[in-house]
């Protein structure tokens, strides 16, 4: 099941690097490791492992209930507590954008503004994880 979570988690991390390529024109490997953006690895991972475990073993067991429940907490924080997270840090980036007496040097770097995912995007993690999960 390990294997088909991975997998999943792989084809979602280079449709991401690829939309990206097509959409930008131009090729980030950066995304290839990022958080965010369509679709959802995490999503796709996990419900490649639910589905793959729901095939192999059942739904009606402890252990499909447990994998199932892992995999709705999951994909609810994607989309709503990591990106009510990214929409803080674009905030506070547009604030310290602002203030004059502070300068660049005095912040590293700006928050990571794209941390969590669109519904649409968690979707279609989770369509592309079941997909790998009953082909595997």
């Amino acid at each position: 099941m390990i294997d088909c979570a991975l997998l999943a988690w792989l084809l979602a991390q280079i449709i991401k690097v690829v939309l990206e390529g097509i959409m930008n024109r131009r090729l980030d490997l950066k995304r290839f490791v990022a958080s965010g953006g369509m679709p959802s690895s995490h999503s796709a991972f996990v419900m490649a492992c639910t589905t793959a475990l729901g095939k192999l073993y059942g739904t009606s067991g402890p252990l499909f209930a447990l994998s199932a429940v892992f995999s709705v907490v999951v994909m609810y924080d994607a989309f709503n507590v990591r990106r009510s997270a990214g929409d803080t840090a674009k905030v506070v980036n547009q604030l310290l954008a602002h203030v004059e007496k502070l300068t660049a040097e005095d912040f590293a770097d700006d928050l990571k503004i794209i941390m969590g995912h669109t519904p649409l995007q968690v979707l279609m993690g989770a369509v592309l994880g079941v997909g790998v999960g009953l082909l595997a």
